[in-house]
């Protein structure tokens, strides 16, 4: 009887497996290799597609970024709240537009990303290289998830990289490695464009992989990615400017006296990172205060 069944169930199997594989054939599925323009440029300095290891560079990445399904859906969702944020503060600070996709390709634009080295909030600051640039950093209060004081921070890092190499794609390179590193093995291969130049693995790929996400967002659904209008998420904009400089200051208490919860109010200050804070030396912090129909738009 074991056996019967046994011999029943592999036959089923195969009927299954030969139903699924006409079925899956039917659907011409096919992976493709996607289309790169004609010309591209990093914040207007071009780049050349006529080499083929270039082109092969930038063809792996966008490549690479439109089939990490979920993570690329969620960044493309993403953009639409945070770029209205990030890009006037690049103007102000005369950083092309284009290092938005820096951005992207850093963080996902998830003002909450760390990473395993503890690089954290959507432009990966350092501990270390955050305070260099005057981000306080800590475990109650940590600005690198400050989108706006994060992002002012990053415009001066990269202005410092393009005032000492002279080239915006270079300086999205010492982005990754360093402003020293790429400087070093500029002068010792004795080249000067970041096409030329023989890097770590990962600051090889960097550039593409910025300019990948370039050509997603400009035309996402030549990609795959078909998302309608409404799905994008909404810039916040229904919350108030708050000064609090206590010198203990209770979080959830402060949520509650404005009508709010602790969760909405993280929500808004991802550089809040515990429920209080002991404010020793009386800084004044700007909070967002969300106003009463915040939760119910969910911006």
């Amino acid at each position: 009887m074991q056996k019967i069944r046994f011999i029943a169930s592999i036959l089923l199997i195969a009927a299954f497996s030969m139903v699924y594989s006409h079925s899956f054939a039917q659907t011409n599925f096919a992976i493709t290799v996607p289309e790169l323009p004609d010309y591209l440029d990093f914040a207007g300095e071009r780049v050349p597609l006529e080499l083929p290891d270039v082109r092969q560079a930038v063809q792996r990445e966008v490549l690479t970024t439109s089939n990490m399904h979920t993570a690329t859906m969620l960044t493309l969702l993403r953009s639409r709240r945070w770029i209205p944020v990030i890009k006037p503060i690049l103007e102000d600070n005369g950083i092309p537009s284009d290092f938005i996709y820096l951005c992207l390709a850093e963080s996902g634009m998830n003002p909450e990303a760390i990473s395993t080295a503890k690089a954290a909030g959507m432009w990966q600051f350092m501990a270390a290289v955050a305070k260099d640039y005057k981000l306080e950093t800590g475990p109650n209060i940590d600005m690198r998830y400050n989108v706006e004081q994060a992002t002012k921070a990053a415009c001066k890092y990269l202005k410092q990289s393009y005032d000492t190499l002279g080239s915006w794609t270079l300086a999205a390179a010492c982005y990754n490695l360093g402003n020293a590193g790429v400087k070093r093995r500029l002068a010792r291969q004795e080249v000067s464009s970041y096409w030329d130049l023989y890097l770590p693995q990962e600051t090889m790929r960097y550039v593409s992989r910025i300019l990948s996400f370039k050509l997603l967002l400009s035309n996402p659904e030549k990609y795959g990615f078909v998302i309608n209008e409404d799905e994008y998420f909404k810039p916040f904009e229904n919350y108030m400017l708050v000064s609090i400089s206590d010198a203990q200051i209770n979080w959830c208490k402060l949520a509650k006296t404005y009508g709010t919860n602790y969760k909405i109010l993280r929500l808004l200050n991802p550089w809040i990172r515990e429920y209080s804070f002991e404010n020793k030396a009386g800084k004044n912090y700007t909070v967002k205060i969300p106003n009463e129909n915040f939760r119910k738009k969910g911006f």
